[in-house]
């Protein structure tokens, strides 16, 4: 098994778990594909007692005879029990897991729990009845509940208002790679990847482990990206499909919202996006959380403007490059992506997107900074309009520290040292007075550039106060 990249505290969470005094019922989140299974299987390896993947669309008949499989599979019982009902189960497994003894915690590892919840189920009251009545009774017990449809989990685990209530004791909610840690994924496969190419195709599938195991590092970025979504039998080419329809039950309802969110990298409030697809009310908010849980979006509140309410941003990077470019590639072209990374479309696309990594790696620009410790807020920020040309302007990025200075950061992706001409830091120069003016703030405030490999020191660099290169977004954090 391949060695774990990352992940200190979650495997210091599963560990802590097994030297309780207390039996634990630890649910492990995140989206498709980051690397749950993986997690759990690596660190609890052969300590876990049954291990059971929830069927996909499976009715409840076949759910259950698959679960007695795995009984029989793991040794607990010698013969495959007919099971009826979710109860039986649960109520068989009382019966065996007292006889199974080992020099450590029980494990119960249901893999894609919310595939076991089928309509008429009942199996969430029956794991209630379980865990409740007898598991949480005692103190050798570790109940890991996974999945990637983390609404499901938060609904009817972590913020559940029945039985179930307070009942989590630990809770692991995955998140995709950083670039560091894509970086040690290079070098543990023996790759030879800068970290330019890394971030190229950050761009493309973000920090998600699967997307980055598919990947042949003896070849280039374009020609990865032609065959990996530009072949006819390119692996992830379907992948977008696929990604919403299992995670959600009412999936084109979900991609009309991220559809509606890769329009404008600015983000929508709430309000716009109601009006744009003809949607308000409680479904909204729901679908808006859903897609925040699964880390589709991300939900940013506007400095320094009370008036606004949250702005929400497609953040997944594989959806943002789907929407952009593989839907709409024309078919049986061979080498497409080759002829087309370098063109002036994939230019400004990769200026955008090298904005929502930084808007993904803010700790890493905090350290930069040298101000990881200290209280701040961040956001992205937009102005009214003018009242007179009626236009507005933007700053990528805003980090309102707590000792009353405010970094206005700007993101540039070149292939070389960028320079700022006198015309942009006119540009700037305006765009600092317009959030002066609007925002009310006293603060000092400095201009931040997050490029890769810094601003050319010219007669106009004097107006950046702050230079922070790509290698610096590969540093890990030290805290």
């Amino acid at each position: 098994m391949e060695k774990l990249i990352g992940r200190e505290r979650e495997i210091a969470a599963l560990e802590g778990c097994m030297i309780s005094h207390r039996s634990e019922f630890v649910v492990v989140a995140g989206r498709r594909r980051v690397g749950k299974t993986f997690l759990v299987n690596s660190v609890l390896n052969d300590r876990i007692t049954l291990s059971y993947v929830g069927s996909h669309k499976s009715p409840k008949s076949r759910q259950l005879q698959r679960f007695a499989q795995s009984l029989q599979r793991s040794g607990l019982t010698d013969v495959m029990p007919l099971l009826r009902s979710w109860y039986d189960a649960f109520d068989l497994l009382e019966r065996l897991l007292p006889k199974y003894n080992k020099d450590h915690k029980k494990v119960l590892f249901f893999d894609e729990m919310p595939w076991i919840d089928t309509p008429g189920s009942e199996f969430v009251a029956a794991l209630e009845d379980f865990w409740n009545g007898w598991a949480s009774l005692r103190n050798d017990i570790v109940l890991v509940a996974c999945g990637s449809a983390t609404s499901w989990l938060v609904d009817q685990l972590i913020e559940n208002q029945g039985g179930l209530h307070n009942r989590i004791t630990s809770r692991i909610i995955l998140q995709p790679f950083n670039l560091n840690e894509c970086k040690q994924y290079v070098e543990q496969k023996n790759g030879v990847w800068d970290e330019y190419q890394i971030t190229q195709m950050y761009m493309y599938i973000g920090g998600v482990p699967f997307y980055w195991s598919l990947i042949d590092f003896s070849k280039g970025v374009a020609e990865n990206v032609d065959e990996l979504f530009f072949s006819p039998s390119g692996k992830l080419k379907g992948e977008f499909d696929e990604l919403y329809q299992v995670l959600f039950k009412d999936a084109d309802s979900y991609i009309s919202i991220v559809r509606l969110l890769a329009n404008r990298r600015e983000g929508y409030t709430r309000q716009e996006i109601a009006e744009a697809i003809d949607s308000n009310g409680g479904t909204l908010t729901k679908r808006l959380t859903n897609l925040e849980r699964c880390s589709f979006i991300m939900a940013q509140k506007p400095i320094g403007n009370k008036r606004k309410g949250i702005i929400y941003r497609l953040c997944d990077f594989y959806t943002l490059f789907y929407l952009r470019f593989i839907e709409t590639a024309p078919d049986n072209v061979s080498h497409y992506w080759i002829t087309q990374m370098t063109t002036p479309s994939v230019n400004s696309w990769q200026g955008l997107t090298f904005e929502l990594i930084g808007l993904t790696h803010v700790d890493q620009i905090r350290q930069a900074l040298g101000v990881i410790g200290m209280s701040a807020m961040y956001s992205s920020w937009r102005s009214t309009k003018d009242a007179e040309t009626g236009r507005s302007t933007q700053i990528d990025l805003i980090i309102k520290r707590a000792d009353h200075i405010t970094h206005l950061c700007e993101f540039k992706f070149s292939s070389e040292q960028y320079d700022i001409t006198s015309e942009y830091a006119n540009k700037l120069r305006e765009r600092m007075s317009i959030y002066r003016s609007q925002t009310h703030t006293r603060d000092t405030l400095l201009t931040t550039f997050i490029t890769t490999f810094g601003i050319n020191r010219g007669k106009n660099s004097s107006i950046v106060q702050g230079d922070i290169k790509l290698s610096q977004l590969f540093m890990p954090l030290l805290f």
